[in-house]
């Protein structure tokens, strides 16, 4: 029996493909229907169509100008010189047209892939294929000065997806949250809730808010609750003591806050990375003398800025964009400052330092940040810094995503109706269940615009894709109870006669509880969680269709285990792509 641990059906059949096809090309040569000739490099792949094939090669193609023979020729030679097909994967091999090569599968590899769901059970779609490299997921990181909006909803729910396919794909996984909890964003945050705390004591005209202070309702809540501890001893102290004491009251609350609205979205983070040690440390510090050593610094007007346009040019655009006079956006390449004129650490020093932690001081292989889609200009910038320093810039990915649109009765809506106030990811998921959120946030690749349907999200029926899915798990439940009611019970996969699952639509639903494992190397791979929420919209609907043709109750015995084995294979697979995302798995609905 296979060894069903980390089992790919399709990966393993286009494998046994290659080297079928290989020995036929070897055999032909020794009995001299082909010449002797290192064979180019060919392609086995999985076509569209099964009518073509389950598994199609160009092999006879490739190798038409090595060999000197027509691609059918050739075709043809390998095929006669084939060991026989009885103890592999397929049944038969087919020439079409000038000379593809067609394989499709045998009896055997059906039962295997139904095997494979059914013993490895919760672990089935899990691989080796990552290889345990070491990659670091960054996302969400919203400034801890204020509540989390809708693009932290889908970053959130993007950034723990693709973290969960990489670590199924076989990757070892640490998802971080980077706390911005130094720079200019603070100093604001400080200022506004000092002022604030003022305005208690001595009212709004006597202390003016500052023009690009935080306006939010919650700076006025951490500001009272500060003056609640505290008193009026700060009123008549020295601002920046009254600035650095509401500041170590308030951040820690935020960051709590952050932490507990993330966890009642499922997402809990393996490191929370504090931009401050960056500084306290030393080693921002010790970045830019790197970066000074190695030429990528200058000094002019008393900053030293880094040579951006030079080392970024090789990712693409450097632009910085700027508003003319006449209105007109344009784009220019621009150096960036490491170190303002007053010797204070731009955010962007600190943001290489960062990265220089993850790739040389905790070792990752790879680094991947989840980003906004407003962020598209510092993607080359950061790259690059990546090679200024020394290391490699190809080693960091940024995944882009783009904005949300929030619809209700078909128009865009900025304010909950339940309590008047912009929608942030704590209001959204008042209204929303969880399971909607996640679901819909992954239904669309990071690089598309998507809009967010709150009437669909809190429907419960078939029109909410969610709600389709978890229900074909729940049907396959309800027919285990309803089978074990009349004293059915499931034999185990081990006795059931698997081969008499031969009816078309039990065969694609086995085909596509065999792209299982293939599609999360390929949410991996491609760093796209929503091929997970798709492929599970797929297995659901195959599963109706199988359910409403080739009935499970009321047939003879054999026939009923073997469906059985089918549906269990269906349910698990459900479950592990539901769960792989975080998403509920009812077993009633």
């Amino acid at each position: 029996m296979l060894d069903f641990k980390n089992y790919d059906p399709k990966q393993n059949a286009m494998d046994e493909a290659r080297a079928l096809l290989l020995h036929g090309v070897k055999a032909a040569m020794a009995n001299g229907t082909l010449p002797e000739k290192e064979l180019p490099d060919f392609v086995v792949e999985i076509p569209n169509d099964n009518k073509n094939g389950d598994i199609a090669s160009n092999i006879a193609m490739a190798g038409a100008r090595i060999f000197g023979m027509a691609p059918r020729k050739i075709a043809e030679a390998i095929v006669a010189a084939l060991p026989s097909l009885a103890n592999s994967m397929f049944e038969k091999i087919e020439i079409a047209g000038p000379g593809f090569l067609n394989l499709f599968f045998a009896e055997s590899w059906f039962v295997g892939v139904v095997l494979a769901a059914n013993f490895y059970g919760e672990n089935y779609g899990r691989t080796t294929f990552g290889a345990g490299k070491k990659v670091n997921v960054e996302f969400v990181s919203a400034n801890p000065t204020g509540p989390m909006h809708l693009g932290n909803a889908r970053g959130g729910a993007l950034g723990d997806g693709l973290a969960a396919a990489l670590d199924w794909a076989g990757y070892d996984v640490t998802r971080e949250f980077l706390i911005n909890d130094a720079g200019n964003q603070i100093v604001k945050f400080g200022k506004s809730l000092a002022t604030r705390y003022l305005q208690i004591y001595q009212g709004e005209d006597a202390v003016p808010f500052p023009e690009d202070g935080y306006q939010g309702e919650d700076i006025k809540v951490l500001a009272q609750a500060f003056a609640d501890a505290n008193g009026d001893k700060f009123v008549n102290g020295d601002f920046a003591v009254l600035q650095d004491a509401i500041i170590a009251d308030a951040l820690p609350k935020n960051i709590e806050g952050l932490k507990s609205d993330l966890a009642k979205y499922r997402i809990t983070y393996d490191v929370w990375f504090s931009e401050t040690t960056l500084h306290a440390s030393g080693a921002i510090d010790a970045v830019l003398k790197t970066l000074a050593e190695r030429g990528a610094t200058y000094e002019k007007d008393g900053a030293i800025w880094y040579r951006s346009t030079q080392y970024s040019e090789k990712y693409g655009a450097n632009k910085n964009t700027r508003k003319g006079l006449d209105g007109e956006i344009s784009a220019e390449d621009k150096d960036e400052v490491l170190v303002r004129a007053n010797g204070i650490p731009t955010y962007f020093a600190a943001d290489i330092a960062y990265h220089y932690n993850k790739f040389v001081t905790r070792g990752f292989d790879t680094a991947i940040d989840v980003w906004g889609a407003d962020h598209h200009g510092h993607v080359a910038r950061m790259k690059g810094a990546m090679d200024a320093i020394g290391l490699d810039g190809e080693k960091l990915d940024i995944v882009l995503m783009q904005f949300v649109r929030l619809l209700q009765g078909g128009e865009p809506v900025r304010m909950s109706k339940r309590t008047g106030k912009a929608i942030t990811l704590t209001t959204l998921l008042d209204e929303v269940p969880i399971d909607s959120a996640r679901f819909q946030f992954n239904l669309r690749e990071p690089g598309s615009t998507m809009d967010f349907d709150l009437d669909l999200a809190v429907k419960e029926d078939n029109d909410n894709p969610v709600y389709y899915v978890q229900y074909a798990h729940a049907r396959i439940c309800s027919i285990l109870k309803a089978l074990a009611a009349e004293g059915i019970a499931f034999v185990g996969v081990e006795k059931c006669n698997l081969a008499l699952l031969n009816e078309p639509n039990e065969k694609e639903l086995i085909r596509l509880i065999a792209s299982f494992p293939s599609e999360i190397i390929a949410a991996a791979k491609n760093y796209d969680p929503a091929r997970i929420t798709r492929y599970t919209l797929e297995l659901a609907t195959q599963y109706h269709k199988f359910y409403n043709t080739c009935h499970v109750k009321g047939t003879e015995s054999a026939l009923c285990q073997a469906r059985l084995a089918l549906c269990i294979a269906t349910k698990n697979t459900l479950h592990n792509a539901l769960t792989m995302l975080k998403i509920s798995v009812p077993e009633s609905m």
